[in-house]
């Protein structure tokens, strides 16, 4: 008997891995990392920490005030979390949210009409720069968006939502290639 249930990608199997179609991409990234740090340390000071502590190619993501989260593609080592934890003692708190949260990668050159279909954000390059980020609804669900590119973005959702949020993005994926022809 197991003691503990095993880890399964939500969005793991073929009908969720990616969808390539009319000037959009929807992929599934890798569940890797995420860490939610909160405390009075600015972003220069944090990315530092980050890279002493091994976490050289993550990528710090405004959440909110004197919020980041901290999102990679490699799995979390304890030894890594520890060492993070440690360096920003009296500075700031960590929480590892890896498990909590899934990351979707929606790109390409309609990715901005797709996403005007579920969010009021105005996601125009002059207004939400590369390396932007909001917390935001996509419909009913709360979402963080972050421009990793001109056209494309990633989609942060609690994992329990991370299904429902990508039928929602294919449906108006759909929509977004009509309103194209």
């Amino acid at each position: 008997m197991r003691d503990l249930p095993q880890h399964r990608p939500v969005l793991a199997g073929t009908a969720h891995s990616s969808i390539t179609g009319s000037g959009v991409r929807l992929e599934a990234l890798p569940e890797g990392h995420l860490l939610h740090v909160l405390g009075g340390i600015e972003p220069a000071a944090l990315a530092a920490e980050l890279t002493k502590a091994g976490f050289a190619e993550s990528s710090i993501r405004k959440a909110g005030f004197r919020q980041w989260f901290v999102a990679g593609d490699e799995p979390l080592a304890p030894t890594g979390l520890d060492a993070l934890t440690a360096a920003l003692e009296g500075k700031a708190f960590v929480s590892d949210q890896s498990h909590g949260r899934v990351r979707i990668c929606v790109s390409g050159r309609s990715s901005r009409l797709l996403l005007s279909k579920g969010t009021a954000v105005d996601l125009d390059p002059g207004v939400f720069a590369e390396g932007s980020s909001v917390m935001t609804m996509v419909g009913h669900i709360s979402v963080q968006i972050v421009r990793t590119g001109n056209d494309s973005f990633e989609l942060t959702v609690l994992r329990s939502f991370a299904e429902s949020l990508w039928d929602d993005l294919r449906h108006m994926a759909a929509s977004a290639a009509k309103d194209e022809a």
